[in-house]
């Protein structure tokens, strides 16, 4: 699984149907994953460790991490073309 945490703001990696947006400030999880009591079941559960285990290890050399990210609220504006 060849993935970089914070490389950019347009990496996603697929687990399952679990999606792993990586963004510069923040890594997005959305989806879900079903990890069954079988060989299959095991080799997402060992992706999902590599994957976790690697946000870690980025998250834990950050020379300056902040205590906190504050995330910009969306804002909803009209479609300029309907």
């Amino acid at each position: 699984m060849e993935w970089d945490v914070d490389a950019n703001e347009a990496d996603v990696l697929r687990i399952g149907s679990l999606e792993v947006e990586s963004r510069l400030d923040r890594v997005t999880l959305t989806g879900d994953v079903v990890i069954t009591k079988d060989r299959a079941g095991l080799v997402l559960a060992k992706e999902l460790q590599l994957l976790i285990g690697r946000l870690v290890k980025a998250l834990e050399a950050e020379k300056h991490l902040p205590e906190a990210v504050e995330l910009k609220v969306t804002e909803t504006v009209k479609n300029p073309f309907a």
